[in-house]
């Protein structure tokens, strides 16, 4: 299958779906949620995807929590949870055709497109992530899910379990 991409940040982009939905990672990436769970869940303040809804399946909004402003409240645990797009990119943490970002490659990811470049790039990132579940495992008590409550949003976001 090809999807092309016409939205309010990409024109034109093309790509192919390799893979079956949900299946054939990389032996290295274990996503704890599906992005339809993780957009049902609430993350990036019910903002990110808004405007390109048509690149992905319908059904992943169907219980989306969506926002048209960036609001905080539609967040999984309620707080401001992300930086700018241009901080991403002032940081250079924004890789080859997804200019949205992390989440934008682990979308196309999970619907079968494979970049294998691109792809151990974001894999790595996401291991490295795991340094926050870390943290939250020396610092909180178990089952304590308001201790650090920020950390466990980008848990989330990063699709790892933020409930540890």
């Amino acid at each position: 299958m090809i999807i092309t991409v016409n939205d309010r940040m990409q024109q034109g982009y093309v790509y192919a779906l390799e893979a079956q939905e949900g299946t054939d990672f990389s032996v290295e990436f274990n996503p704890f949620f599906s992005p339809a769970k993780m957009l049902e869940m609430g993350v990036f303040e019910g903002r990110y995807l808004n405007d390109c809804r048509a690149e992905f399946p319908a059904d992943w909004f169907v219980a989306a929590q969506l926002s048209d402003q960036a609001n905080p409240d539609v967040n999984y645990f309620g707080i401001k949870s992300r930086q700018p797009l241009s901080v991403w990119r002032d940081k250079g943490w924004i890789y080859g055709p997804d200019p949205r970002g992390w989440f934008q490659w682990f979308c196309r990811y999970w619907l079968g497109r494979r970049l294998p470049a691109i792809d151990e790039i974001q894999i790595k990132r996401w291991k490295g992530f795991a340094r926050h579940a870390g943290q939250i495992r020396a610092n909180c008590d178990v089952g304590d899910v308001f201790c650090r409550p920020r950390q466990r949003q980008a848990l989330l976001q990063w699709s790892y379990d933020p409930m540890i």
